[in-house]
């Protein structure tokens, strides 16, 4: 008792609290390391890197893109707004928008139905963007994501983003390796997907043995639960993460995980 005492004691002083001395025992039996991604291993605030208008007008197609996400909370979509204003571009008037969870938006200008998302969604609506596909395997292969812009009639054009990494990122899950322990990246930006990563944190257990999560957002929560333990990122993490976790670490510094 006393060393586990003292034990959540120091962590504390370096900003790491532990709940209780449960979680400070599973911590030395861990065998894997699973991060979450946008937000843990990235820094969670994407940016614009390429805008393809097919049409040649960039302008226009920020334009459009922003208009409608104007009214979505994603980071995707209000990287895609900052871009639009730091540009002075004039917002498209946009009304009647619904959120395509996972997927992307929808919303009307004018009497035309305007959808933003991902090529996925552009499947399913049955909207063909072979003429587009060349790029944007480019694009994907460059480690970026590809948001398409477009109707029913086909797609006007597509807006791509990327989130920095953390420059610790590298040196932690090398440190981590070479400790002996395997590391994973997990990620998902709905609930269906968050589900899905919970029973994937599972099954790593089953298979590898303790498992520690790391993540920091609401999507997270599930596996942050499931985990022999986690851990949310503190000062960037949401409440319902923190209050899922076992531990929660009071930066966004990487490194804390060693």
């Amino acid at each position: 008792q006393v060393a586990i005492a003292a034990g959540i004691s120091r962590a504390g002083r370096r900003g790491i609290l532990i709940k209780g001395g449960v979680h400070l025992e599973h911590l030395a039996s861990i065998r894997a390391v699973a991060f979450d991604k946008t937000g843990t291993i990235t820094h969670g605030q994407p940016a614009i890197t390429d805008v393809v208008a097919l049409d040649g007008d960039e302008h226009g197609l920020l334009a459009l893109a922003a208009g409608i996400d104007r009214f979505s909370e994603h980071p995707l979509a209000r990287a895609v707004v900052t871009r639009a204003r730091v540009l002075g571009i004039e917002l498209a008037a946009a009304h009647g928008f619904e959120a395509l969870v996972g997927a992307g938006a929808t919303a009307m200008v004018g009497a035309t139905t305007w959808h933003v998302g991902s090529p996925e969604l552009f499947d399913e609506l049955g909207v063909k963007v072979d003429h587009v596909r060349l790029r944007l395997n480019g694009l994907q292969e460059e480690g970026k994501t590809v948001v398409l812009v477009g109707n029913r009639d086909g797609v006007r054009g597509a807006v791509a983003l990327q989130d920095r990494i953390r420059r610790e990122a590298q040196e932690v899950i090398a440190s981590l390796r070479e400790a002996g322990l395997d590391v994973v990246m997990l990620t998902g930006d709905n609930e269906r997907t968050a589900r899905a990563v919970a029973r994937a944190v599972e099954r790593l257990e089953r298979e590898v043995g303790a498992v520690l999560m790391v993540g920091d957002g609401i999507n997270d929560a599930p596996a942050l639960a499931a985990a022999t333990c986690g851990v949310a990122m503190g000062v960037i993490g949401s409440d319902a993460a923190i209050e899922a976790a076992d531990v929660a670490l009071m930066s966004d510094d990487l490194t804390k995980i060693l």
